[in-house]
């Protein structure tokens, strides 16, 4: 026996998780109409009908009928409902399923039903351990593919009418998209263990758990888009046999391929085929409907490659927090074609033939779609599919290899050691906060932007809501704006949505990843703006391009971040900012307002750990960046509020005597011992007049949110 489980609760919870999961499919078919649900579009689409009986077929075939004193609901279902196990007899060929008019759709229910009745019966009566337990488990999660199995052909039925009809008013999904990014994570590889382990459920051909050497590696933070494959299609990619491999190329000849699976060039542009009906093509939304010969040819366009399914697997077991829509949007094509894992054995009984027959010709997708009940989901799943295959809820995400042991030791990179070596050779330790900010740290502090202690990003955004209208009415015509320290450019939007008019949008930023990735996603919002990214510190302003419009400037510089500078560093910054705008400018400045002393410390010191990891990666940057070799175990986080100063403080405590190396020098810690990482000053009214005035701004308004309380200023000059 080959069973992969741990023995869960019985009785009452197995009949509660039976219910529950058997009752999703019958959800999905309410509303739709028995000719919906009879019809069968292609060979590989199965009828509506056909998977509600065969789901309940499997529980009957496979676990009531192994009591030999059984008596089958229906003797002729045996044949009618029988996918591909020659082990149970003869049944009816896949592309002749839609002929089947009898049994009725209202029998199919009743069948499903009376199955699910002695299905009760048998969890009240017989022992679910060994083979049972197993295959009750299998069952379960075969309901499960075939729920979206269910959805894949239905849309490709609805697909085919020139009516474009609609399934579902909405889309059946348990949650939005994820919003994207930007930049990778690199993984140094190494001997890894893939596979599953033997700890709850599996399918037998995700084990049994193995080694596998990777090389050094990259994998994308976001999946591909459909604003990414319209680029590709604007450059030829189905027309250019050098990205394709022969069969790929062969096939988009042979199948006159333009464009993924149900798009539709429209006047307007690009429109696909949904559940919820024909719909424009939303450019930030991952593409679906690609198969692996045309994820490989735009992997190749792009310059990278799909990962093996053994980098993706240990990407999504190590760093999953890393990725936008890891699983829960498409199951993502991998390099590897489908084939068992060393030491393989496929599932004692009639249940052999559920995965190891088909082991050959396919390749291998990881993560799992909207469609994919989500506790059906895990990284060790091997969903598999034909190469040439569309219909399924497939996209992509990209990787590349790494090389080993570069480093890049240009100007960002020295300046980055020669601060961490003169703030370690402080007596309180120290280093400016600008280094959280590579593509880790970006992605860590728009996770932590978001987590419920965290209020000033969620009270600033909802003040700029309130006051961008009056803000962008003040700006004039052909204005500039200039952000300082850009990051993601989130709340850069509310903004440019409020000055339509505004001539250009010029992002600042130290981290080259975000600040290159937030611009591409903006000029596909935003195609008409001219947005001018520039790489830069924001405490040492270089002068703006000078081919731009000729209105008026205005900086923008939200988040508190003001706060994280000395106050005679902050007031430099603004008057360096003043000159950099010249006469005439605006400036909107996001200040952090004092309040109680708990709810500071509850946000940057909050109970998921994010600001930690925030804090720590500046050490993983030094260990990675700089050769250093901080022992990450030996540093926590701290954070506390310094009352004198009007500041929260970050440190990182040495919990043990420990020593660092950088760049040849040694630097040693007793227990206890912090180094100073960031310091967020909070203002009153008076405060911000009075730095203002200090560098040479005027204080126009200043706008205080609901509490906790933050506040914009608008300063001119």
């Amino acid at each position: 026996m080959n069973a992969r489980f741990e023995p869960g609760t019985r009785g009452a919870t197995d009949l509660a998780r039976f219910r529950e999961v058997r009752s999703a499919m019958p959800a999905l078919a309410d509303g739709l109409s028995a000719e919906d649900l009879s019809a069968q579009s292609m060979a590989d689409c199965s009828p509506g009908k056909w998977h509600l009986a065969h789901t309940s077929w499997f529980f009957e075939a496979m676990i009531l009928a192994a009591d030999p004193e059984y008596v089958p609901v229906d003797p002729r279902f045996q044949q009618l409902f029988n996918s591909y196990y020659e082990a149970l007899g003869e049944r009816v060929a896949r592309p002749e399923r839609g002929l089947m008019t009898r049994p009725s759709l209202n029998e199919v229910l009743a069948y499903r039903r009376e199955v699910d009745r002695r299905m009760a019966d048998w969890l009240a009566g017989a022992s679910t351990d060994g083979q049972a337990r197993y295959l009750f488990e299998l069952g379960l999660h075969h309901d499960q593919q075939h729920q979206e199995l269910f959805l894949m052909d239905l849309l490709h039925l609805m697909s085919r009418s020139p009516l474009d009809p609609a399934a579902y008013a909405e889309e059946p999904r348990p949650r939005p998209v994820e919003a994207g990014q930007g930049g990778a994570t690199r993984f140094e590889g190494g001997l890894v263990s893939i596979g599953h382990d033997g700890a709850g459920f599996a399918f037998d051909n995700e084990g049994p758990s193995h080694r596998v050497w990777l090389e050094p590696f990259a994998l994308d933070h976001d999946l591909v888009t459909n604003g990414d494959w319209i680029a590709f299609i604007a450059d030829g990619g189905y027309g250019r046999p050098e990205l394709w491999l022969s069969d790929g190329w062969a096939t988009v000849k042979a199948e006159g391929w333009t464009a993924p699976l149900y798009w539709r060039r429209e006047d307007a542009g690009w429109s696909v085929m949904t559940l919820t009906g024909r719909r424009p093509v939303d450019p930030a939304s991952p593409v679906r409907h690609v198969s692996f010969y045309e994820a490989d040819a735009y992997a190749r366009w792009a310059g990278k490659r799909l990962p093996s399914e053994s980098e993706w697997e240990h990407a999504a077991t190590v760093a999953p927090e890393a990725f936008s829509n890891l699983s829960g949007e498409v199951w993502q094509w991998t390099s590897s074609s489908y084939a068992p894992y060393p030491g393989f054995q496929p599932t004692e009984g009639t249940a052999a033939e559920y995965n190891g027959k088909f082991m050959a010709n396919q390749m291998v997708l990881r993560g799992g779609a909207f469609a994919t009940p989500e506790d059906h989901r895990r990284p060790t799943y091997r969903n598999f599919f034909y190469p040439f295959q569309r219909w399924a809820f497939m996209g992509l995400r990209l990787a590349e290899d790494a090389p080993r042991d570069v480093r890049t030791d240009d100007a960002a990179t020295q300046a980055f050691r020669a601060d961490l070596l003169a703030g370690l050779s402080r007596p309180q330790k120290a280093l400016p906060p600008k280094w959280f900010y590579d593509a880790e740290g970006s992605r860590l502090f728009e996770a932590i932007t978001e987590l419920p202690e965290y209020y000033p990003t969620r009270q600033e955004t909802a003040l700029l809501r309130e006051r961008a209208g009056e803000l962008a009415a003040a700006f004039g015509p052909d204005a500039v704006m200039v952000e300082f320290g850009s990051g993601a450019s989130e709340k850069t939007r509310i903004l440019l949505d409020a000055a339509p008019d505004l001539a250009a949008y010029v992002p600042l930023d130290i981290s080259e990843s975000a600040l290159l990735d937030a611009a591409e996603r903006l000029k596909l919002g935003y195609p008409r703006l001219e947005i001018r990214p520039v790489l830069g510190d924001f405490e040492h302003l270089a002068p703006l391009p000078d081919d731009l419009r000729s209105g008026r400037r205005v900086g923008f510089f939200p988040g508190s971040t003001i706060g994280n500078l000395e106050p005679e560093d902050a007031a430099r910054f603004l008057a360096a900012a003043r000159r950099m705008l010249g006469e005439g400018a605006l400036f909107i400045l996001g200040v952090d307002l004092v309040k109680d002393p708990g709810v500071l410390i509850r946000a940057y010191d909050d109970s998921q750990g994010v600001t930690a990891a925030f804090n720590r990666n500046v050490l993983v940057r030094a260990n990675a960046e700089l050769d250093a070799d901080f022992d990450l175990d030996a540093f926590v986080h701290r954070a506390v509020w310094n009352a004198e100063l009007s500041r929260i403080e970050m440190h990182l405590e040495a919990t043990e005597p420990t020593t660092a190396r950088v760049a040849g020098r040694t630097f040693r810690f007793m227990a206890g011992e912090t180094i100073h990482t960031e310091s967020s000053r909070k203002f009153t009214r008076e405060a911000v007049e009075a730095l203002a005035s200090r560098s040479g701004w005027r204080l126009e308004r200043f706008d205080v949110s609901a509490e906790p309380s933050v506040a914009l200023a608008l300063l001119s000059s």
